[in-house]
């Protein structure tokens, strides 16, 4: 029987799977048709299950959804607990994953759902209160600190709210269904089709676009479907993920995740990010399992599909319903398949991929070697004529005198080196790529009144009007967002990277810089140190006023300046 559909006839339609196979057909063995009380035979090539790094679509910032009628919510406090569900039970096996238990009432939201959420959080002044009131959203009941403390990089947790509600508005399947019908989504590039069947997991991902009569023909088949940047096509997950990267100081992305009922989709794997799975609709059924080996914690990069075999016995096994939290480190395994009775939807909100001490040493080492050589002529003298003799692995028991003065001096050269190391700059080179990885921030209907986005110039009777910014040394300005700005300081001279004009999709565009003359960059960090507060152009630590409003004005036209008042009364 199909997902949704009745009993099918013996001599059903082509179905898109089927068609997927012949057309692979030369590659592959001949395969049954996947249905939703049928499992996939597994042959061919394992496809790897690691999630993306894909983030937001187009275009610059935009104004957030037009206001909804205000309504009452309820949230955090509640207290956290043990999970203590019957062994053997599908709904909970908690082998020491903590379970947030519902309880307390949540604070207030203007709005409905997540949708409303957003908008009061439009409210703060400051970027970063938005971002870490977010976060605390997100992980309630369990205070930030709390988690920080015992799940961060360490433990799974598992939240159960009760509030089937609680992330109305994200992202539904009717979401999914409008990116199909009204936006370019693309299979392997957007969407992925998938299965898990009988130990092999497959992708059956045909070229161009999904067009949602076969997209919804793959998932009445039982396949998975998992859409890669859900930013790029939902302004609300844009905004959230707008957010959240401020709280995180790392690129924050996300998948969406639609499971037919009785059904899996990817192999069990670990990931390279820091996964909070939120169940949208419907149930899921996940099983956690502690990382298998030292190497494996908190790892570099995704495994390869495991085993049923490789991986012993689940350390947190659970059911999720809708408005219900999963969080587990990098490097835990887990897997996920549906109930026979009820699809899922879920969004996997990710973080913290290569942002670890080894990533930025990768950075800061090889530029204080190369400080070093340039400034230390220790580091350019020769090598001992017959090192050769006593060093190597042939000679690693052999005792010398020789050779411990060799090991005695490359210790005394790598502890030096911390001298020559230029940590802020390394630090910098961080921040620009993180800058890169950022989506653009999602302006309130008032940022936008007071920013270039709203600017009122315009073609009118014959001609352009209000072309001119009239931005004058009284003018109080500001930045849009405390985060969306970095100085970096290159051979080329001081480069100023900012996110206003990055697009939805990770990487589209090439990263967004300037030179500023190396005098003004006091100015930059005024503006920094006295976010979220206005300050007037002539305090500006410019030479002369001319300079104080060019360089206010160059930042007000690439949306990184917000001025107190609108510029033009419209």
């Amino acid at each position: 029987m199909a997902a949704g559909g009745s009993e099918e006839h013996p001599r059903r339609r082509l179905s898109a799977l089927l068609a997927y196979r012949q057309v692979a057909g030369a590659q592959r063995l001949e395969r049954r048709r996947c249905r939703r009380g049928t499992s996939l035979p597994a042959r061919g090539k394992r496809a790897k299950a690691r999630p993306r790094r894909v983030a937001p679509g187009r275009g610059g910032p935009e104004p957030e959804a037009p206001p909804q009628p205000p309504s009452s919510a309820a949230a955090p406090p509640g207290r956290v607990e043990q999970a203590k569900e019957a062994a053997g039970s599908p709904k909970a096996k908690g082998h020491g994953g903590p379970a947030a238990s519902p309880g307390g009432p949540r604070p207030a939201v203007a709005g409905s759902g997540v949708v409303g959420l957003l908008r009061q959080l439009g409210r703060l002044e400051d970027s970063r209160q938005r971002a870490a009131e977010l976060f605390r959203w997100l992980v309630a009941p369990v205070p930030p600190g709390e988690f920080l403390g015992r799940h961060w990089e360490r433990e799974p947790l598992l939240v159960r709210r009760g509030d089937p509600g609680y992330y109305a508005g994200l992202f539904s399947t009717a979401d999914f269904d409008a990116a199909l019908r009204d936006s370019e989504v693309h299979f392997g590039t957007h969407l992925d089709v998938t299965s898990y069947a009988e130990g092999v997991r497959e992708t059956h991902n045909p070229s161009g676009r999904a067009l949602p009569a076969v997209v919804w023909d793959f998932y009445q088949n039982g396949c998975s479907l998992r859409l890669l940047c859900p930013q790029a096509f939902s302004p609300t997950v844009w905004h959230f993920l707008s957010i959240l990267q401020e709280h995180f100081g790392s690129m924050a992305g996300a998948n969406t995740y639609l499971t037919p009922p009785g059904t899996q989709g990817f192999a069990p794997h670990y990931d390279d990010i820091e996964a909070f799975v939120l169940q949208l609709e419907g149930k899921k059924h996940w099983r956690v399992y502690r990382p298998r080996r030292d190497t494996e914690v908190l790892p570099q990069f995704s495994s390869a599909n495991l085993t049923q075999a490789e991986l012993g016995e689940p350390m947190l096994e659970t059911v999720l319903e809708a408005g219900d939290l999963l969080y587990f480190p990098r490097g835990f395994i887990h897997q996920g398949d549906c109930l026979p009775d009820v699809h899922s939807l879920h969004i996997t909100v990710s973080s913290y991929q290569r942002n670890s001490w080894g990533d930025l040493l990768e950075k800061l080492l090889p530029a204080a070697l190369q400080m070093a050589l340039e400034e230390d002529v220790e580091y350019r003298q020769g090598l001992p004529m017959d090192y050769l003799r006593y060093m190597g692995v042939a000679n690693s028991d052999t005792v010398d005198a020789c050779r411990t003065a060799f090991m005695e001096k490359v210790q005394s050269l790598i502890k030096k080196l911390v001298d020559y190391a230029p940590i802020d700059a390394a630090v910098d080179q961080r921040a620009k790529s993180f800058l890169h990885d950022c989506l653009p921030p999602v302006l309130t209907q008032n940022e936008k009144s007071l920013s270039v986005y709203g600017f009122p110039a315009r073609w009118q009777d014959g001609g352009p009007c209000n072309v001119s910014i009239p931005i004058t040394k009284d003018t109080e300005v500001r930045l849009l967002r405390h985060g969306i700005v970095r100085l970096c300081n290159e051979e080329a001279g001081v480069m100023l990277y900012y996110t206003t004009e990055n697009s939805r999709v990770y990487h589209k565009e090439e990263p967004k810089f300037f030179e500023i003359d190396p005098e003004h960059t006091d100015c930059i960090e005024l503006l920094l140190s006295s976010y979220p507060n206005h300050i007037r152009v002539d305090t500006l630590p410019c030479e002369t006023l001319e300079d104080k409003i060019s360089l206010a004005m160059l930042l007000f036209e690439k949306g990184i300046l917000t001025t107190k008042k609108p510029l033009v009364q419209v």
